[in-house]
């Protein structure tokens, strides 16, 4: 039977509530339990998929296409447990779930209330597909004080009478403020923070303590006095040097070793760490150094592209280098003076996924200038299709070369798809279909060319990666795109949607349709990041 940790934040946001329970999941993962998390987002949305990435970061997509928190590529990397559709939910979708219901009055005319119908919901989500695990893991977004979290909170205090003291348990991340002018810690944010929780009815069995400064014994009793819980229940969580360091940390100060006492669980085996000392060692320990400059439209706010940003650095790690990420905004190199200036100094280029024409004449001449001085070059979901974009006008001689999704065009080589194959059959959509959910999502299968570069890289010709995008390349254009050099080397496996593009004559020269970056991990780097460090790293050493 599935034991529950319910994971909430207090004080102020972004304490790494995500990063925690990805890397408590981590901790008792390597002790040999099954684990799973799961994320409940209070925001009224129905998924992240049509919020801005200033607001919100990244859309992490899964298998099954959900469009997901960014937090679930935490709990993917750290795991290596592919998240499912079931892993997040919103306060949207729950309560479009339960207005449906009403409209079709599965009610039968009974008042619909937030107790008990949206806390049922919550709770029904919370033991959706859990079978075959040891713990769930559910972190709460938000804040505990937030309104809009109140919900999610009645329904956890629920959920821990409902499956009993040893079944479940709360976990609460605070903050321990440093006050430089007294020159000491704070306990009383921590205080008020663990009083609004109990007051909703939820008594935190372990607290996290975020602080900057170590944490005094004194100041540990004091809060474990004051917020009811063991002494050794309140865990230090200090900044580390690098995310891949949290597990090995939480273990330190004996996170995993409490939660476990909290269950009444006393003879679990010793974790199994290797895999986190390895990869701290190689994160640390770098036997060279490469500089990859990413031209992007969301350069100023870098959880817009975690996954990219994560993916890169397993790349690193996959060949013992340190990879410094030059953010370069694609608007920049609207003007040709600017470009090489920036993009001389790069071992590589990459140019990533987003949507919208602004920036997309800057990624066409950062393409245009890895082709041309030999630099290698990634470009992945728009990265792809601007790199077909650039080949039609310069070597294939299509000058009006553009792309539908920037207004009408005579040539478009990239335009919108209308149908394609899935699991469930045929999909098709028109151009006056709702944002939400329209997108070609999830995992799809492609076919690559036995004798091409890219089947090298995978050391297959049939993979499966998660797509995300509205818009593809234009097989109508493949013949021009490929006099001018450009090769199709992965396809669709009906042979009609273009996956992956490469150039045989250049050193690394590879755009793909899909988002690789979603399926590295730090223990596995992915084939196309690995691949692409590696041709940087040969490149720094002709610079």
């Amino acid at each position: 039977m599935a034991r529950f940790i319910f994971i909430t934040g207090g004080v102020v946001s972004s304490l790494g509530k995500g990063l925690m329970a990805a890397s408590l999941a981590a901790l008792l993962q390597a002790r040999g339990y099954r684990v799973r998390i799961r994320k409940f987002d209070p925001y009224l949305n129905v998924d992240p998929g049509t919020m801005s990435p200033y607001q919100h970061g990244e859309v992490y997509v899964t298998d099954d296409g959900a469009e997901t928190d960014l937090d679930l590529g935490h709990y993917e990397r750290f795991t290596g447990v592919a998240a499912r559709q079931s892993d997040n939910v919103t306060s949207g979708r729950i309560y479009q779930g339960i207005i449906a219901k009403e409209r079709r009055g599965d009610y039968l005319g009974a008042t619909v209330q937030v107790v008990p119908h949206v806390t049922d919901a919550i709770k029904e989500f919370a033991r959706t597909d859990i079978d075959d695990l040891d713990f769930v893991l559910c972190e709460i977004g938000g804040t505990v004080g937030d309104i809009e979290s109140l919900p999610f909170i009645e329904a956890i205090r629920q959920l821990k009478n409902e499956e009993g003291r040893e079944n479940a348990i709360s976990v609460h991340v605070t903050l321990v403020p440093y006050i430089a002018a007294a020159g000491e810690l704070k306990t009383k944010p921590t205080q008020h923070s663990v009083r609004e929780l109990a007051s909703l009815g939820v008594q935190p069995d372990i607290l996290l303590c975020r602080c900057e400064k170590p944490l005094p014994e004194t100041e540990r009793a004091k809060i474990a006095l004051f917020c009811n819980v063991r002494k050794e229940a309140v865990i230090p969580a200090l900044d580390a040097d690098s995310i891949y360091s949290v597990p090995v940390q939480y273990h330190g100060e004996g996170l995993d070793s409490e939660v476990l006492r909290a269950f009444g669980i006393h003879d679990a085996p010793a974790p199994d760490l290797s895999r986190w000392y390895d990869i701290m060692d190689r994160k640390q320990h770098p036997e060279g150094e490469v500089t990859i400059g990413v031209v992007g439209k969301y350069v100023s706010l870098p959880d817009a592209y975690k996954s990219l940003n994560e993916a890169l650095v397993h790349g690193g790690m996959a060949h013992r280098v340190k990879v410094n990420i030059r953010w370069l905004d694609a608007e920049m190199f609207e003007r040709d003076e600017d470009l090489a200036a920036n993009l001389e100094p790069m071992h590589g280029i990459l140019v990533p996924g987003g949507f919208g024409e602004r920036g997309s004449e800057g990624k066409i001449s950062s393409v245009r200038f890895a082709r041309e001085r030999n630099v290698p070059f990634f470009g992945i979901c728009l990265g792809m299709q601007m790199a077909c974009i650039e080949g039609a006008r310069n070597t294939s001689g299509i000058a009006d070369a553009s792309s539908t999704e920037f207004g009408p065009t005579d040539e478009p080589v990239v335009g919108m798809i209308t149908e394609w194959m899935s699991d469930e059959g045929l999909q098709k959509r028109g151009a006056d279909t709702d944002l939400g959910g329209t997108m070609r999502l999830g995992a799809y299968e492609a076919k690559l060319s036995p004798n091409s570069h890219v089947a090298s890289v995978y050391g297959a010709n049939d993979i499966s990666e998660r797509h995300r995008h509205r818009y593809e390349v234009n097989n109508a254009y493949r013949e021009s795109l490929e006099k001018g050099g450009l090769v199709f080397s992965g396809m669709s496996p009906d042979g009609m949607l273009p996956e992956i593009v490469e150039r045989p004559d250049h050193p690394w020269f590879i755009g793909v349709q899909f988002h690789p970056e979603l399926k590295s991990k730090p223990f596995d780097p992915h084939p196309l990041f690995a691949g692409f460090i590696e041709a940087a790293v040969k490149q720094s050493r002709l610079v």
